[in-house]
């Protein structure tokens, strides 16, 4: 599949109509989600591997490593009626991803690759530890979407544990999701960070 074609597939993915602010549910655009996961695909991290999306939300970087070959793929979400949405969403486009309400604490499903776009910690500081923590107990490697700038508090945080091995600019374009946004949709400059456990 090219990028062009997944990208608009996952177009197709419904987003969460009533997002929870606390838990930064914002709906990952499909743009920012093909890059990661094609970013991903060649390097040999999605197709014929076990991939887990942490935090899929309505799944749409699950189905799009479906779409790409994944041998088989879990998504995790802390909001159980997100999961219905993101399995109407698998059912809708035709592919087998399982999706679980959980918590990540918890969570030790072993795979070949994480997908993940966690909090920003805009809402709770240090939301992003326990992707991360999670991500790195239960796959040798990971793609996350992460702040402009945050590659120093990632490298520190994942010393003698991972190293940071790419790192790809991005714009996570934001649409308009709660009442005190005064923008349409703000433009917010991103990294996609792939880290290898060591």
């Amino acid at each position: 599949m090219k990028l062009r074609t997944l990208e608009m597939t996952l177009e197709r993915v419904k987003g969460v109509p009533d997002p929870d602010l606390g838990l930064e549910q914002y709906m990952t655009p499909a743009p920012l989600a093909a890059r990661l996961l094609y970013d991903a695909y060649l390097a040999g991290d999605i197709k014929g591997c076990g991939v887990c999306d942490l935090g899929c939300g309505s799944g749409i970087l699950a189905i799009g490593a479906a779409l790409l070959g994944a041998s088989h793929v879990v998504g995790i979400d802390s909001d159980e009626r997100i999961i219905k949405i993101a399995r109407e969403n698998g059912e809708k486009l035709s592919v087998e991803c399982t999706f679980l309400a959980g918590d990540l604490l918890g969570f030790d499903h072993a795979c070949d690759t994480v997908i993940m776009n966690p909090p920003f910690g805009a809402q709770r500081e240090h939301a992003d530890r326990p992707f991360i923590d999670a991500a790195l107990r239960i796959a040798p490697v990971a793609y996350g979407i992460f702040n402009t700038g945050s590659i120093p508090f990632l490298s520190s945080y994942i010393k003698g544990r991972a190293v940071i091995v790419g790192v790809v600019s991005a714009l996570f374009p934001m649409k308009r999701s709660f009442s005190f946004h005064t923008r349409d949709v703000l433009e917010i400059p991103v990294e996609i960070v792939c880290m290898r456990r060591i």
